[in-house]
């Protein structure tokens, strides 16, 4: 029986990067984005479109379509990145990206838990630019605050879900050349994305709740 992985931000970069690797191992993959794209479309993959995680009434299609099923892996990939400095810091902007990027992977995780089972795992996809340790260049406030707050909540459903035998992956995917960054990354979505699978496939209930780089560095909080 083919194992199930579910998927958000599906439709391009990263996330479609994932749902081809993921279909290459076999694996039965629901696609999750707010709009699907040709390019997804073009794969066999399972889509489950119009799901925007930063608001509570989409994510109720979602539950509905999962509610009764298996899945072993869900990779909380969905995210926006909004650029500010303490000259231009945009309130708004700061608040779209908690809803998104900190919040928005939780609703996941709520909507989703009932289909969970023991030896499940949950990958979150973070930045190092969440670590506080680690920032040396300051500036980015409202994206660095909320992938902070994701890093925290991952750490929390590493503690609350290790007795389900639920493991939780905190990840980096390194400085990708996506759209959300321009195209001025360093790593391809495809190369990135092999490497979120490798940790992810080195997750266990020993490692949860680890901050990891996709390269396997550990990072700093």
């Amino acid at each position: 029986m083919k194992k199930t992985v579910l998927i958000t931000g599906a439709n391009r970069g990263i996330g479609l990067a994932l749902c081809n690797i993921y279909l290459a191992s076999d694996f039965h993959v629901i696609a999750v984005c707010r709009q699907s794209s040709q390019a997804l479309e073009s794969i066999p993959v399972e889509i489950i479109q119009g799901i925007d995680v930063s608001e509570s009434e989409s994510i109720k299609h979602l539950r509905q379509s999962v509610q009764n099923r298996g899945i072993d892996i869900v990779i909380n990939n969905a995210g926006i990145l909004r650029r500010s400095s303490i000259s231009d810091f945009n309130f708004d902007d700061a608040l779209n990206m908690f809803q998104v990027n900190s919040l928005g992977p939780l609703r996941i995780v709520d909507a989703v838990l009932p289909a969970l089972k023991k030896g499940s795992k949950i990958a979150l996809i973070t930045s190092r630019m969440g670590s506080v340790a680690d920032n040396s260049s300051g500036g980015s406030y409202g994206y660095r605050m909320s992938k902070s707050a994701l890093n925290a909540a991952g750490r929390s459903l590493a503690i609350d879900l290790r007795a389900s035998g639920i493991s939780v992956a905190i990840l980096h995917p390194g400085y990708v050349s996506t759209e959300m960054v321009n195209w001025g990354g360093e790593v391809s979505p495809e190369s990135a994305a092999q490497r979120l699978f490798e940790r992810i496939e080195g997750l266990t209930p020993e490692n949860t709740g680890t901050f990891w780089h996709a390269n396997g560095e550990i990072l700093p909080w």
